[in-house]
This record gives structure tokens, sequence and C-alpha cells, in this order.
């Protein structure tokens, strides 16, 4: 039995889902639309990037043929020009929603087969009952926002306001989510992390899956920025993830950056925090140096959708893949005889699409180990197949959902 390294490339998505249209998404495709504007000049002209998308690391271990099996198309050369030397394949999302809790839950072999709350497109978007009792609970003066937004915009339409009232900005998104964002030193953290608190029992009887909170610092809405201080404020899974089956039998689960918040702490024994990607995929390393035979380090990577994806951002996307596709031979490297790595996501968030919301599409299925082998693994008909192979891997008793392709 060796150890497990589930790497999730936040909202790196590669099209082709058979109900996106249901979703308003048909024909979105992060990946296959970033490689076509690097390809085709169209982030070059615009002064931002030079050259086509270069992903010779990840293409090895099997990153373009997957996407190709996922649309029925080729995608232009992401560099390796060579046989893929991983097992690969694509999922497909069978959970009711696009959101991060919903693919993430699925990857470790709980699909949400319910339906979030979410709430209405109109101005206001949140219930009055709901802010009079957060308002009148958390003894606030009023709340500024409520409404549909991105999270970045807002902050700069609404942050001097906020400070000049001390109302907390109250947003929401095609997710199920209620988000509050206010100045770390102004509002103070620990105040707005109490007021998330507030917010999370209240919002429980709608079925809203996070609350996520939202510091920021900076004087005008031309020096806003988001700090990492981020908190989301989940539901628990509804049944054991491959996380609980894990812990259960005496293993650590290592949580690497928003896993922890995204399983509401539940199965993860160690939570490991860092700024930004690349300083996730170094506690990354870090951690796999120290674990044991029967462990699991879980990691997401979440400035490919929070960034990029949300921000519509094509050439930072392009550069953000790029940067840990540089780093991926680290990775490998560390991984001794025995050892599984699978690389996949959990949506997508296309910045050529329209809006600014993830949307619908398959995930790549990357696995790797020093004597795995290669081959197609072909298409999985749920994300749970991917937590069912690390339990197999894992020696852990199948759940009820997915199959293992190993």
């Amino acid at each position: 039995m060796g150890r497990a390294v589930l790497l999730v490339l936040d909202s790196v998505g590669i099209g082709g889902a058979e109900d996106a249209g249901a979703f308003g998404d048909m024909g979105a495709n992060t990946l296959g639309h970033i490689a076509e504007a690097c390809a085709g000049g169209e982030a070059n002209r615009a002064g931002l990037r030079d050259g086509p998308l270069h992903l010779p690391n990840l293409d090895r271990i099997g990153l373009g043929p997957a996407c190709a099996a996922s649309i029925d198309t080729p995608i232009p050369s992401l560099g390796h020009g060579g046989p893929p030397t991983g097992r690969w394949g694509y999922g497909v999302e069978v959970s009711k929603g696009k959101d991060t809790p919903s693919g993430h839950w699925e990857l470790a072999g709980v699909p949400v087969l319910f339906d979030w709350g979410y709430f209405p497109q109109t101005v206001p978007t949140f219930p009055v009952a709901l802010t009079d009792a957060m308002t009148r609970e958390a003894a606030l003066p009023g709340i500024l926002g409520n409404k549909h937004a991105s999270g970045t915009e807002i902050i700069a339409e609404l942050g001097e306001e906020h400070l000049r009232s001390g109302k907390p900005i109250c947003y929401t998104s095609a997710d199920s989510v209620f988000q509050i964002a206010a100045h770390e030193d102004s509002f103070g953290l620990d105040r707005l992390y109490e007021l998330c608190l507030i917010t999370r029992r209240l919002v429980d009887p709608l079925n809203i899956g996070r609350v996520i909170a939202r510091p920021f610092v900076g004087n005008s809405r031309d020096n806003f920025v988001r700090t990492p201080n981020r908190r989301d404020y989940a539901v628990p899974p509804p049944e054991p993830t491959l996380c609980d089956r894990c812990v259960d039998v005496g293993r650590q689960v290592i949580g690497v950056g928003k896993i922890g918040d995204i399983f509401a702490h539940r199965g993860i024994t160690t939570v490991l925090k860092a700024p930004n990607d690349d300083g996730l995929f170094t506690e990354t390393l870090t951690a796999l140096d120290g674990l044991g035979n029967g462990d699991l380090i879980f990691t997401n990577l979440v400035e490919f959708d929070s960034l990029y994806g949300h921000r519509r951002d094509v050439a930072g996307y392009a550069a953000a893949l790029e940067a840990i596709d540089r780093r991926l031979p680290e990775l490998e490297d560390r991984l001794r005889p025995g050892d599984l790595l699978i690389v996949t996501a959990d949506h997508g968030n296309d910045p050529t699409w329209m809006g600014t919301d993830h949307t619908r599409e398959h995930v790549p299925i990357l696995a790797f180990g020093p004597d795995l082998g290669d081959g197609p693994i072909g298409r999985r008909e749920t994300f749970a197949d991917v937590g069912e192979t690390v339990a197999a891997h894992l020696g852990l008793a199948p759940g009820p959902h997915g199959t293992s392709f190993l």
C-alpha cells in the first residue's frame, strides 16, 4: 500500500458536458478555449502573452488526449509531442450543481443528488427576514450590496462606502453561496468571521451551501485587494466521504488550501494554507515528504478559478497553468513506488464565456505513479470514480458511489 495525492486544479474543465445547456453553458470549454486563444493569437494580439499554451508535463501524463476525448475534437498541441506516460480520461459530473462543494464532494465519492438553495437574480436578492435577522443579531448598521456580483467588482464599487458606514458588503452568485466582504482592519477579521457564523446558522433553512468571508485591505477603490484570510463556512457532506473513510481507519488526511473548509473540516486531520497556488504547491511537496503509507493529501489550487476564471482573464489563466505545469516534475520526483497521483478538476470556469460564473464541463482525470503504467481510462460516468480509485489504492472498502479504474 502506497500513498495518494489528489490534486484539484480548481475550474480547469475540458468542455463537453452533455447537460451544459441546462446551465446556460453549452459550448463552454475552459482549457480548450484558452489553448485556442493562445494558439490563434487573440491573447498575443492583446499584448498579454507570447506564444501558444505550453503544458508539456500535464500533456505528458495525458491532458491533451483527455481533452480531445471529452469533446471528440483535437485541441492545439500542449507541448509533449509523444504518447502519454500516465493513465488518462475524463469525468462526467452527476451532481446537480456546478459549484465547488458539489464537485469536490463528488470527487471524494459523494455526489450531490439534492437541490441546493439559490438566491434570485433580483435587487435586493436576499430575503428581508434574513437580512433583518443578520443586522439585529450582529448589531450591524445595515448591509451593502444585496445582489449578484463579482467579488472584486463589488469591493471596488462599495468598499469606500463600507469604510464610511461600517456596513458589510453582502453578495451572491450563480452558486449556492452568501458572501460577505469586509475590511480586515476597520471592520475586523474576527468580527467578520463571527458575522459569517451567525449568517451560516440563518441560511441553513434555505439550504445554502456556503457562507464565505471575503476580507480585504486598502483605503480606496484604487488599492482595495482581497487577502488570503478567506474562510468558507460550508454545510457538511450528507454521507461519509473518502476523507471520512480514511480517518475512520486511522489514516492521515492532509487538506491543502480550502479543502478543510469545503468539507466543513470533517475527515481532515491537518490543514495547510498558503497565500497563493505556488505556496500551496510547496505545502503539498512538504506534506508528501512526511506522509506515511496509506495516507492522503487532498490539495485545491484555487487561483485558476478565483483570479482568472471569474475575472475572465485568458492570459492570466494560461500563465497560471504554465506555472503549475513547470512545477509538476517536483511532485512526480517525490513519489515512491506504490504511490498514486491524480490530477483533476471540480468544474469549469471558461474565461472566454459570458458572465463571471462557473461553467458546466467534464473534467480531466490524469493518474500517475512510478509503477502505475499508462493508457486510457475512458469516460468515467461520475467524478466519484476518482474517490473510489483512491480508496481502492489505499486499501479501503468500496463506497456506494463510483467505480475504481485501477
